[in-house]
């Protein structure tokens, strides 16, 4: 099995917010370069990876996805203090980027997410949490001439988190990284192309998934699959809750790879669900469910391409995505990676019957 967390450092490490993926994409294509048959990189800046089937013609085309992008902030304004205002890329909370390291633009300078501290707070910002309006970058800059020998408007920034390895238990190994959703993804991508399978598989490694799915569907009408899977990491809620909750979480860490059923963005379809179970069985690879109605993946653009696309999900559950700093088990990206290459060894034109 390839080092997906050798994989995983580099990717979560790179930087690359949604429409900047230019620097993850070389790493991958670096990455696969030997192991597939034909790459190309579209309008939008999908890269796409072709490697022809085994079994005999007609093959299936099955298309996996995974985005490359990251959420993240775009500088909107430089203040005459030298102080950078700005907005989230992607779906960020306030209440995560008090006090925050950053890295802007394509010379990382390195910045702080500031506000104004407990001590020069009104009674009426006291206890209450500070809006995104309220927020600021601070890079060291004496006035706004020098914060723009550094930074300019438009420029991108992500999170300065750098990888770590909290456990090498093997029961238990777990690392701490930005960007699982969705170089999780991407790693188990990328490791899917150490093998040829019986279908024709696409690999396409998509932007700008956190604005909108918008490369996955660029990507989808080019492709033309005959089924996808999109590979995601996603939310883990498994943390101790109080005694009266009722709730199920979304995903548990260390229960194996997470199976949609639907979510905000698609119904999966039951063909492909069913071959997921399956395969899981005959594997003898433990599963979970995402809880309904939670989130939305690249599957959602890619099932309503141009007639239609029977498509699924598979994700690695993440604590904390969208965050600073998330938490993933390896073992349970590792199950993503064995569930999915033995599902398109053994999938058929039988799973993709009319729902």
């Amino acid at each position: 099995m390839p080092d997906l967390c050798n994989l995983l450092e580099r990717l979560s490490n790179e930087f690359g917010p949604s429409g900047r993926e230019r620097s993850v994409r070389a790493l991958i294509r670096e990455e696969i370069a030997g192991q597939v048959d034909r790459i190309e990189v579209d309008a939008l800046g999908n890269l796409i990876a072709f490697k022809e089937g085994t079994g005999p013609a007609p093959r299936l085309r099955v298309m996996v996805a995974a985005h490359m992008d990251e959420v993240g902030v775009m500088i909107t304004q430089v203040q005459k203090n030298g102080a950078l205002k700005f907005r989230p890329v992607g779906g960020l909370d306030s209440r995560l980027l008090l006090g925050k390291r950053l890295v802007i633009g394509d010379e990382r300078i390195p910045g702080v997410i500031g506000a104004p501290p407990p001590h020069l707070q009104t009674e009426a910002q006291a206890g209450k949490p500070v809006g995104l309006d309220e927020l600021f970058i601070d890079i060291g800059a004496e006035n706004d001439k020098e914060a723009e020998a550094k930074v300019k408007v438009g420029d991108y920034g992500t999170f300065a988190t750098r990888f770590t390895v909290l456990s090498r238990d093997k029961g238990w190994p777990t690392v701490r990284g930005k960007a699982f959703d969705d170089r999780a993804g991407c790693a188990v991508l990328a490791g899917l192309l150490a093998e040829r399978y019986p279908v024709d598989l696409v690999a396409v490694f998509t932007v700008q998934e956190e604005v909108g799915l918008r490369g996955a569907r660029a990507a989808a009408y080019r492709v033309e699959p005959d089924a996808a899977i999109a590979l995601e990491g996603t939310v883990c809620d498994d943390l101790p809750r109080p005694e009266d909750e009722d709730t199920t979480p979304v995903t548990r860490l260390g229960h194996g790879p997470a199976l949609s059923l639907m979510d905000r963005s698609v119904v999966v379809h039951p063909g492909l669900l069913r071959l997921l179970q399956e395969t899981a069985e005959a594997e003898g690879i433990a599963i979970q469910y995402k809880a309904p109605a939670i989130g939305g993946t690249d599957a959602g653009a890619i099932h309503l391409t141009r007639g239609g696309v029977p498509s699924a999900v598979v994700s690695t559950p993440c604590r904390y995505i969208h965050s600073p700093a998330s938490i993933l088990n390896l073992n349970d990206l590792e199950n993503v990676l064995r569930l999915v290459a033995a599902a398109l060894r053994r999938i058929e034109r039988a799973h993709l019957a009319r729902m």
